[in-house]
């Protein structure tokens, strides 16, 4: 791993939950991988997310360990974890993550992940500033929001450091309906959050909207919200990920467009 990319020390933050609520703030604390246990804890996490609460049907490599969502992109990422304090004080164990891949290490994979669902043509001139982020998950126990800021906080300090202003990544969507909300979300967002077209990607197996309905009264989910809120851009349309049986909505976002509490250093 790139190591001299990692962030300093740790950071923690109170996770946030309405002011009413009687119980005792937890304390997140965010770092970066730095052995490969503590990638293998990213991993099982995600295995626990992705497979067996999604479903989705993991392409691990030959001879790898049970139990952990592991694919050829990982050797060349940074792995973020969030972990919350036990009562001893002690680091717990990860309950949320995301990979980020730098654009050095994207020139060493031969490649970002995205590259395989979308074409990434236009991107071109935009690479060397851009980092990709994926396969991002929080435990179902702490899906309230401050597992996310934390990340979000720690990656805009990361991009800060390493003289990085462009993010992207896929949000995943829900096809359990067969695509229909995937659809209409689709429908709904591109109308106000829609990249300028030098930005925009093509889907190498796009998701068929044109068969699917596209008028249902949908809400984007809080993840797809929390970026748009960011700031963030879709680049185009969805496509499908047989795999994992979702759309993934192509995703940019500039580090100047975030709120300023994300980017106190930017």
């Amino acid at each position: 791993m790139d190591t001299h990319t990692h962030l300093a020390a740790a950071v923690a933050v109170k996770a946030r939950i309405p002011s009413s609520a009687p119980v005792t703030l937890p304390r997140l604390q965010v770092s970066w991988a730095r052995s490969e246990t503590e990638v293998r804890e990213a991993q099982a996490l995600r295995y626990q997310v992705f497979a067996q609460e999604m479903g989705a049907r993991l392409q691990t490599p030959a001879g790898a360990p049970a139990g952990l969502d592991i694919d050829l992109f990982d050797a060349f990422c940074e792995h973020l974890l969030v972990r919350c304090e036990g009562e001893d004080g002690e680091p717990g164990p990860v309950i949320g993550t995301y990979r980020v891949l730098t654009p050095a290490a994207a020139k060493r994979a031969g490649g970002l992940y995205s590259d395989t669902e979308f074409d990434l043509t236009r991107l071109r001139s935009l690479r060397p500033q851009l980092v990709e982020i994926g396969r991002s998950c929080v435990h179902a126990d702490h899906r309230s929001g401050g597992a996310i800021i934390a990340l979000w906080g720690a990656l805009a300090e990361f991009m800060a450091r390493n003289g990085l202003d462009i993010v992207i990544g896929c949000a995943s969507v829900s096809m359990v309906d067969g695509g229909h909300y995937a659809a209409s979300l689709w429908n709904k967002l591109q109308a106000s959050h829609l990249a300028p077209i030098d930005c925009q990607v093509r889907a190498r197996l796009p998701l068929p909207v044109e068969h699917l309905r596209q008028d249902l009264a949908v809400e984007p989910p809080a993840l797809i919200r929390g970026y748009l809120r960011c700031g963030a851009k879709l680049m185009g349309a969805p496509a499908w990920d047989p795999d994992f049986n979702t759309a993934d909505l192509p995703l940019l976002l500039r580090t100047a467009d975030l709120p300023a509490r994300f980017r106190r250093t930017v």
